[in-house]
């Protein structure tokens, strides 16, 4: 079974993304910090994790930087879901390694697309071809 961690010091938000992917099948946990998402991506092995930016301890992007660093989670995919909306806020979380970015408000149909999308493509050997994989599946809309 899939597992998503979710990751915001915001218990509203989190609350809310955890409702989002309620009824999927996929397990989800909720981490309030950057250090605490760190410590359960190595304890409880996620397959995706939901990335809050402006989080305490580590921010999202030097969480997303640390997690690309370290070959045990290199490859677990990360969206980065924040309310920074600015072109440089997005090169940031390109730099850092993010998979995906999305704004919020959240869109649940938008959500759930990407997260499935990033499951799908996991699958495939190279990042490239997992990049590649990635957007064709979100383009596509499955």
């Amino acid at each position: 079974m899939p597992r998503v961690l979710i990751a915001d010091d915001n218990q509203q938000n989190a609350e809310l993304l955890e409702a989002h992917l309620d009824g999927t099948g996929w397990e989800t946990q909720i981490a309030v910090n950057g250090e605490e998402t760190l410590k359960l991506t190595k304890e409880w092995a996620p397959d995706v994790i939901l990335l809050d930016v402006m989080m305490p301890k580590f921010s999202g992007f030097e969480v997303c930087k640390r997690l690309r660093a370290d070959a045990a989670t290199k490859a677990v995919g990360v969206i980065m879901v924040t309310a920074l909306d600015q072109p440089n806020d997005i090169e940031r979380a390109i730099d850092a390694g993010t998979d995906d970015f999305l704004t919020k408000p959240i869109n649940k149909t938008e959500l759930l697309l990407r997260v499935r999308a990033l499951l799908e493509a996991r699958a495939e050997a190279s990042d490239v071809d997992r990049g590649l994989a990635y957007f064709r599946r979100v383009l596509q809309g499955v």
